[in-house]
C-alpha cells in the first residue's frame, strides 16, 4: 500500500462507503454502557491480559499494545513472556461466537467455574457479523466484527486514558522507539 493520492474508481469508493456504513451500523447498535461498566475493572494496580484466536487475536494484541501505550502492564495470553494471573488482574477475551475453545479455556482458567460470557464481570457486546453467519455484510468472514471490535476497544482505551489523565504525549512516550 502506498500513500499516493489517486482518484478512486466508482466501484472502490462505493465498497469503502458500504464498509464504513456497516461499521457505523454496528457501532450504533452497541450499548456504550457496556464499555463504561468495564472501566472500573481495569486499574493501574492490576495487569491486563488479552486473548483471542485468529483475527480476534489480532484485535486482542492491538488492545494489549494500546493499553501499554497508556501506561498499563499488559500481556497477550499464550506468549512465552506471559506471567501467571493474580487477584486484581483483568482478562479481556474476544470471541465472535463466544465459544472459541482456547479463548473460553483462558477465561475459564481465570474464573474456573464458568464459560466465556458467564465468566465475565463485564461483557461488551459487538453485534457485527462473524464467520459462519449468513448475510448482514458485504465483507468476508468476520471482517465487520473485527473492525467494530477494534473501534470499541479503542474507545475503551480512550475512555481509560481520559479517566487516568494520560495525554497523547504520554502515550507516545510509551510507543516503540526502536522500529
Amino acid at each position: 500500500m502506498t500513500n499516493e493520492t489517486t482518484a478512486p474508481s466508482g466501484t472502490e469508493s462505493r465498497i469503502l462507503d458500504q464498509i464504513v456504513a456497516e461499521i457505523t451500523g454496528v457501532i450504533a447498535k452497541m450499548d456504550e454502557g457496556d464499555i463504561e461498566r468495564a472501566m472500573p475493572l481495569i486499574g493501574k494496580t492490576g495487569r491486563v491480559y488479552a486473548t483471542g484466536e485468529g483475527r480476534s487475536g489480532f484485535q486482542a494484541r492491538s488492545f494489549a499494545m494500546r493499553m501499554m501505550h497508556i501506561g498499563y502492564t499488559s500481556y497477550m495470553m499464550g506468549e512465552t513472556i506471559c506471567p501467571s494471573m493474580h487477584e486484581g488482574d483483568v482478562l479481556l477475551a474476544i470471541s465472535g461466537s463466544g465459544t472459541t475453545q482456547r479463548t473460553v479455556e483462558d477465561a475459564e482458567a481465570s474464573k474456573p467455574e464458568s464459560p466465556l460470557a458467564a465468566a465475565a464481570d463485564a461483557v461488551i457486546v459487538v453485534p457485527g457479523r462473524v464467520k459462519g453467519e449468513a448475510g448482514g455484510s458485504i465483507q468476508l468472514l468476520s471482517s465487520l466484527f473485527d473492525q467494530s471490535v477494534h473501534i470499541a476497544l479503542d474507545a475503551l482505551c480512550l475512555m481509560l486514558s481520559r479517566r487516568d489523565n494520560v495525554s497523547d504525549a504520554d502515550a507516545n512516550a510509551n510507543h516503540a522507539n526502536v522500529e
